[in-house]
């Protein structure tokens, strides 16, 4: 992936670095695999607001990924490599020997006319899919199962993967991107590779304008609102407004917000950094 900077015509342009999309193949989705959004503007069932700082933003479809890879010991060849507006990942369409069309996460360094495939143990290449059991130590995987069959739903984001550290029984040791060390079953189906889009992070937007067609209304700090509105609101002037917290008053800087009793600890060996 490549960058570019702007020329700074505009003080919005200075510093805006964008993605050039260099490795973008098209830009028509297939139509079959297209499912309409509807906007909440953040709002419920009743249209009243549970979520802020949401509206707007431009009209987009969904694309219908296919996080599962079940088909298995079925070889699909790389048709396009395309953007999709719901994720920071790239997505590449695939195609079966039957005709069968879906997309998958793009992993980094796929390319257009590559075949793929997924089983129980297929060759250990980028984009294949198999189960976590019969990776080779030091794999690098992403688009994760936690629960065997039900789809990958850790590592998906643009230039995240996990490490395949060690075996212990019928589970791996996982090292996530976060830097926490878990235990996963070795059952549990993973994608070969880095998620595409590696320098996703490294772009800046430039102006509030870019945000607003992403469909992010802009942000207000609680030392600023009311005290009907937020725990840090109201005083005279510029007031601090006391401890760190969140609008319903949890404590914002360093409290510990995990459930102790959570089901999931007993998999966790060393915990993500901080």
């Amino acid at each position: 992936m490549a960058l570019k900077r702007l020329k700074p015509n505009t003080p919005a342009q200075r510093f805006t670095v964008l993605n050039d999309y260099s490795e973008i193949t098209t830009n028509k989705p297939e139509k079959s695999l297209l499912t309409p959004i509807k906007k909440t503007g953040g709002r419920n069932n009743e249209g009243k607001m549970t979520a802020r700082y949401i509206g707007g933003g431009h009209k987009k479809k969904y694309r219908i990924i296919d996080f599962k890879r079940d088909r298995y010991n079925d070889a699909a060849k790389v048709l396009t490599i395309e953007y999709d507006p719901n994720r920071s990942a790239y997505i590449s369409l695939v195609e079966y020997a039957d005709g069968e069309k879906r997309y998958i996460l793009a992993p980094n360094g796929i390319e257009v006319g590559q075949q793929i495939v997924s089983g129980e143990s297929v060759v250990p290449d980028v984009g294949n899919a198999l189960k976590l059991k019969n990776m080779p130590l030091g794999s690098t995987v992403h688009n994760i199962e936690l629960v065997p069959g039900n789809g990958g739903i850790m590592a998906r984001s643009a230039g995240t993967y996990a490490q395949l550290l060690a075996r212990d029984g019928k589970y791996v040791v996982l090292k996530m991107p976060s830097g926490e060390a878990r235990m996963v079953l070795g059952e549990c189906m993973a994608t070969i590779g880095v998620v595409s889009n590696t320098d996703h992070g490294l772009t800046v937007k430039g102006k509030a304008g870019r945000n607003r067609w992403l469909g992010r209304r802009p942000r207000v700090r609680g030392v600023v609102m009311n005290p009907v509105d937020h725990p840090m609101g109201g005083g005279e002037g510029r007031s601090s407004g006391g401890q760190p917290r969140s609008r319903t008053g949890l404590y914002s800087k360093g409290k510990k917000t995990r459930n102790p009793n959570k089901a999931s600890s007993k998999f966790i060996i060393d915990r993500r950094k901080k």
